[in-house]
């Protein structure tokens, strides 16, 4: 019988004779032209639109093109105008610029709506006047609003979500409000976990897609230490690697060898939001780095060694077959 294993361890911009704004389609802002008053048009059509990162991205700035002459403005690669954004890493960050000889981005920045860097414009943390400077106030404070957003959701009683649930391969995101909500559901998670007589439990499990974690290498309510992590990154993994047998809550009566590093430096929130450092080693890293690799749609089996694999095969297929609902072809 083994010992207890870790079981859950641009677009273009045209300006009439009159007025209009160079715009940025993929900012999502749109501005209707009126003859000398293009700022004045501006207050019912900003557009957030949400970025491939999930956060939501909005024109940091746009320059006016004030003119009395027809001019067209590309923000396609080269020409008159060019557009960038960094929605890669989330940030609302963004340059519009013009040809005209009128208006430019130069020509905003110098009247102190901010300065343009290589990777978009830096508003300096200070609230800007005039009708850019609101664009940019708006855009970071949605911005801010999306990160403290993330408030969990979740409903009692919990339940393991068994292989193959989609819940598993789903994307978990961060948490962003630390409430007695979240205190409650680690809570909950770690009377689960005891009662499945499991040492971690991530928040995918029981179907809450968040980045939350809970274990206790003891295995047992009143012994060991109670550990819950939110939004846990690793920063450093050693060197040294050893071979351990597995387990998981969601792939019942499953076990094999997994390779992992011994050690792992990590950071991390607790209930309250407070930030902290770790350095795990031995048994507790390995049942952090099951659980981490559960908060990224990663699971046991994907680390184990095709030999290793090949000899659990047959029960994956038979998990597939009795929980069909979770998806997923046998072999999975």
């Amino acid at each position: 019988t083994p010992a207890r294993v870790p079981t859950t361890p641009g677009a273009a911009a045209t300006t009439n004779n009159t007025t209009s704004v160079a715009m940025s389609a993929s900012f999502g802002l749109a501005c209707a032209a009126r003859p000398c008053m293009a700022a004045a048009a501006a207050s019912h059509s900003l557009i957030l639109r949400r970025c491939q990162s999930g956060r939501m991205a909005a024109p940091a700035r746009a320059a006016h093109v004030i003119h009395h002459h027809t001019v067209s403005a590309s923000a396609a690669e080269g020409g008159g105008g060019v557009a960038r954004r960094r929605c890669d890493s989330g940030s609302a960050a963004g340059i519009a610029s013009s040809s005209s000889s009128c208006a430019t981005a130069a020509a905003a920045t110098r009247r102190g709506y901010g300065s343009s860097s290589a990777g978009g414009v830096a508003t300096h943390g200070k609230k800007k006047g005039g009708f850019l400077g609101e664009l940019a106030n708006i855009a970071a404070e949605a911005e801010k609003a999306e990160e403290a957003g993330n408030r969990v959701e979740f409903t009692l009683p919990l339940a393991i979500e068994m292989y193959p649930s989609g819940k598993l391969r789903a994307k978990n995101k961060p948490v962003g409000v630390f409430d007695a909500e979240l205190a409650r559901l680690a809570a909950a998670m770690f009377e689960l976990m005891y009662a499945t007589e499991g040492v971690g439990l991530a928040a995918p499990q029981v179907g809450v897609n968040y980045r939350l974690m809970v274990y206790n290498e003891a295995g047992e309510a009143g012994e060991g230490k109670e550990v819950v992590l939110v939004n846990p990154t690793i920063t450093k993994y050693s060197k040294s690697l050893d071979m351990f047998e597995e387990g998981c809550l969601s792939f019942p009566k499953i076990y094999a060898d997994v390779e992992r590093p011994t050690s792992v430096e990590i950071e991390a929130q607790d209930v309250t939001g407070a930030k902290f450092k770790l350095v795990l080693n031995n048994f507790e890293a390995r049942v952090f780095q099951h659980e981490y690799d559960h908060l990224d749609g990663v699971l046991f089996h994907d680390k184990m060694a095709p030999e290793v694999k090949a000899t659990v095969q047959g029960n994956l297929d038979e998990l597939v077959a009795a929980h069909p609902a979770g998806g997923g072809p046998p072999g999975l």
